[in-house]
């Protein structure tokens, strides 16, 4: 659903996060980086999905209906649309995890998603996470994942007082880039903003799809220094899959 239709829906733990996000969307003062993220909330295009524990098997059952539906109806949404999913985290989790342990949780959901997904991966897309242009995929379509936690607190841009994705189509980013010139200069204003934002330095890892020393999964989920995995998590999911079958 979109934040109007939302609110009066919602109980405590739900219109708070919802009222975050807004707030960090909105904020005039310390604008937040991603400035498609900005317009794709002021033109009410972004859709809203409330979860729960990101540690229960029944949670990722209920990302992987929001994501079906989202993917049925984005490009009706307009072309700054994402799925904005905010998981109930639970306070034990928001005292004591650390950003590698919501790092791990995170690559597991991925995981859990192609494991249930019912569409084959698409053709055109690598199954190599180390390959340059692959993008994870889900009911046919490839998503750019991106993970913000509670525990992150250097990297503000990653922080939020929930564990939350912002699950953006391909095609949205093909959109974007279409104008080479406008894509250049909304780059260099977003990487400005990153310097005013977040008390650390860019993640060397954010780079541009396609380019031959760029890979999508390192940019899902960043750590809050300038650290990586060495190999994507999900690159063992899918050996785990073909040693199953």
């Amino acid at each position: 659903m979109d934040a109007p239709s939302l609110r009066n829906q919602l109980n405590h733990w739900e219109r708070t996060a919802l009222e975050l996000f807004e707030i960090k969307m909105t904020d005039k003062q310390k604008p937040f980086p991603c400035i498609p993220a900005t317009i794709g909330f002021s033109l009410n295009q972004l859709r809203y999905g409330f979860i729960g524990d990101p540690r229960k098997d029944t949670t990722l059952y209920k990302l992987a209906e929001l994501l079906n539906d989202f993917t049925q109806v984005s490009r009706q949404l307009g072309s700054y649309t994402s799925l904005i999913v905010f998981y109930e985290t639970p306070r034990d989790m928001k005292e004591t995890y650390q950003v590698e342990q919501y790092e791990q949780i995170f690559w597991q959901q991925l995981s859990g998603l192609s494991e249930i997904d019912l569409i084959d991966w698409p053709k055109a897309m690598p199954t190599d996470p180390h390959n340059p242009i692959w993008e994870f995929c889900y009911h046919g379509e490839p998503y750019f994942m991106y993970c913000a936690t509670p525990a992150h607190e250097n990297r503000k841009s990653r922080q939020f007082d929930f564990m939350m994705l912002a699950i953006t189509p391909r095609w949205v980013l093909q959109e974007f880039n279409k104008s080479h010139s406008y894509a250049k200069r909304i780059k260099k204003k977003i990487r400005n903003r990153l310097k005013n934002y977040d008390s650390t330095t860019i993640h060397p890892h954010l780079n541009s799809y396609g380019q031959e020393d760029n890979y999508e999964w390192k940019q899902y989920f960043l750590r809050d220094d300038d650290t990586s995995l060495s190999k994507c998590p999900y690159h063992s999911f899918l050996k785990f899959l073909k040693l199953r079958d």
